[in-house]
């Protein structure tokens, strides 16, 4: 009980006199997470819009697979993604196996199917709104998928920030492809793995803190961003 409450009194000096560690590991979990973030949106948004508007044959199957993807193991990702990095791999040649962009890579496969998914639901119930309009004003493809990621812009930000949570406390997938290698692929999760695995409670329990606010900051936002878009619709 003393070495908890020690831990607590030291992690709770670290956050406030800015222990140079702390905000080392804690800027390159942002760094590589939002990186991520940036490009499975990029991804994720369109294909959840298209899939809501267009319909083809595969579709059923393509929205199946990915509510299948969003359960899919991140340790399962992070093997793959080694596999294919390692040097007998056909990407071997990169040399990106135990880097940064590892890291993003296998945090991106991880929440693409998440964010779709989110996407797709909240565009549906959009486009069965603005069916009709969009058809008659006779769009394209790309008109209808552009209308639709404008006006549920604050739907798609819930379902961005959702990948973002699921992200910034993966640790499976990125301690495989990453190494967790100080000062170059440490990351909160990894580094408060280890540093438990050590008995640094303090560090570990400052990351977590650390970690824990991020959650609830990203909670509180998609809560009002949701309120918000319901009062926006009455």
């Amino acid at each position: 009980m003393s070495d908890l409450l020690s831990g607590m009194s030291q992690a709770f000096w670290m956050l406030l006199t800015l222990d140079a560690d702390l905000v080392e590991i804690t800027l390159r979990s942002l760094r590589v997470t939002l990186t991520a973030l940036v490009i499975a949106s990029v991804v994720a948004l369109p294909l959840g819009a298209l899939l809501a508007v267009r319909r083809f044959r595969a579709r059923r199957l393509t929205i199946a697979m990915l509510n299948a993807l969003m359960g899919l193991p991140p340790v399962v990702v992070g093997l793959v993604v080694y596999v294919f990095l390692s040097r007998s791999g056909p990407l071997g040649v990169m040399g990106l196996l135990f880097t940064p962009t590892a890291m993003v890579i296998a945090q991106v496969i991880i929440i693409v199917p998440l964010i779709a998914s989110i996407a797709h639901q909240a565009l549906r119930e959009l486009w069965s709104d603005y069916h009709d309009l969009l058809i008659s004003l006779n769009t394209t493809q790309f008109q209808r998928v552009q209308a639709l990621i404008w006006d549920g812009r604050r739907a798609l930000l819930t379902a961005a920030l959702a990948g973002f949570g699921r992200a910034i406390g993966e640790v499976g997938a990125i301690m495989v492809v990453g190494g967790n290698i100080d000062h170059h692929t440490r990351v909160l999760t990894t580094a408060i793995a280890l540093e438990t695995g050590k008995g640094d409670f303090a560090l570990a329990l400052g990351l977590g803190f650390v970690l824990i606010f991020m959650a609830i900051a990203v909670n509180l936002a998609i809560h009002v961003i949701g309120r918000t878009e319901r009062e926006g619709r009455w």
